[in-house]
């Protein structure tokens, strides 16, 4: 269960400062908004999001009657205590920090795209929206990273500056060149020895899903960004790979998953006869865009697996944000923000304390 650390090359530490920096930079177009949390946090710090139990904090609950020898006078209610003739207290709803942990996706489907950025550079900027719209006074921003190699886990921390370090971490293993694509399996009697001698297999998403929830059981703001290409076979009404997991998670905690995208994913343009990697197995397959049948089926597949997506993750619970690498993603955060808050009023509503 030894996490692999995923170090970026020194030569990008650079670089990656400089997309972190101008990453947050955009972010900050969103400084207006606030990502509103609606689970129950859990903490011993005090933050500036509500709980859901009385204890220390500043926002006023009820009023009882005072018990001597318990209560702080402190917090007489004295315009109660003149009405009701007898001493009363105010009771206070507790305040609680937020801990934030971002899993990133960079395994090698997400080193695609086809505009000015690619599905990596993008899941590095909703890593630093989530963070900036999240991280105030008392708060953690944690982040976990799974590549081809495993799982590197960064440690939450409170403060802009630990933000920083661990976007400039996360741009560093954006930047970073891919691994080179496998190759098709070897055929004949070569096949067994150039096999891999019991090394172990990388940690997919679900897996990386489990040990985020193992790990971190406080309750708090689980973001997870990925292009959720995981496999899933042909059956739509089968459950995808990771939906067992992200399930559990979103059981404790409020989940966000944002779902990174590229049009030439779901669409093909007439360019003729291409040949299509598998960036995941090496495997090549040759397509004749050229066809109209080829390209309907190819958009077809790929609208349907968007629509299985959205359902999986409605049925487990999580808030959905989709980015995509031709789209401005400031707008569609900023959309998916507000619809946020409204559904937060609402809670509150339900919940009577609005």
């Amino acid at each position: 269960m030894s996490p692999t650390a995923t170090r970026p090359a020194a030569g990008l530490d650079e670089r990656a400062a400089g997309t972190a920096t101008a990453v947050l930079g955009r972010a900050r177009a969103l400084r207006g908004l606030d990502l509103a949390v609606v689970r129950r946090l859990e903490g011993f710090l005090r933050g500036e999001h509500l709980g859901v139990r009385t204890g220390p904090g500043s926002e006023p609950a009820d009023s009882r009657p005072y018990r001597p020898g318990e209560d702080d006078v402190r917090w007489m209610d004295w315009p109660l205590t003149a009405r009701a003739g007898e001493p009363h207290v105010r009771e206070v709803v507790a305040d609680r920090e937020l801990e934030t942990w971002v899993l990133v996706d960079l395994t090698p489907s997400m080193a695609f795209g086809t505009t000015t950025t690619d599905k990596r550079r993008l899941a590095v900027t909703a890593a630093a929206v989530v963070g900036h719209l999240t991280t105030r006074l008392g708060d953690r921003f944690g982040a976990w990273v799974l590549d081809e190699r495993g799982v590197l886990r960064r440690p939450s921390r409170t403060g802009r500056t630990a933000l920083h370090a661990a976007l400039r971490e996360l741009a560093g293993s954006a930047l970073a060149d891919p691994p080179p694509v496998p190759g098709p399996p070897p055929r004949g009697r070569g096949r067994r020895a150039a096999e891999p001698a019991s090394s172990p297999a990388a940690p997919d998403l679900a897996g990386a899903l489990e040990r985020l929830g193992a790990a971190h059981r406080r309750r708090g703001l689980r973001v997870v960004v990925s292009d959720f290409l995981d496999g899933g076979g042909d059956d739509p009404a089968a459950p995808l790979p990771w939906e067992r997991a992200l399930r559990r998670l979103s059981a404790r905690h409020q989940v966000v998953a944002v779902e990174v995208v590229d049009r030439r994913e779901r669409e093909l343009p007439d360019v003729g006869v291409v040949e299509l990697v598998d960036p995941e197995s090496g495997e090549v397959v040759e397509v004749d865009t050229g066809r109209a049948a080829v390209r309907e089926a190819f958009a077809a597949a790929g609208a349907a697996h968007g629509a299985r997506v959205g359902a999986a993750l409605r049925r487990c619970g999580a808030a959905h944000l989709v980015l995509a690498t031709d789209e401005d993603w400031v707008a569609s955060t900023a959309r998916f923000v507000l619809a946020q808050r409204r559904t937060a009023r609402a809670v509150d509503r339900m919940a009577g304390r609005a």
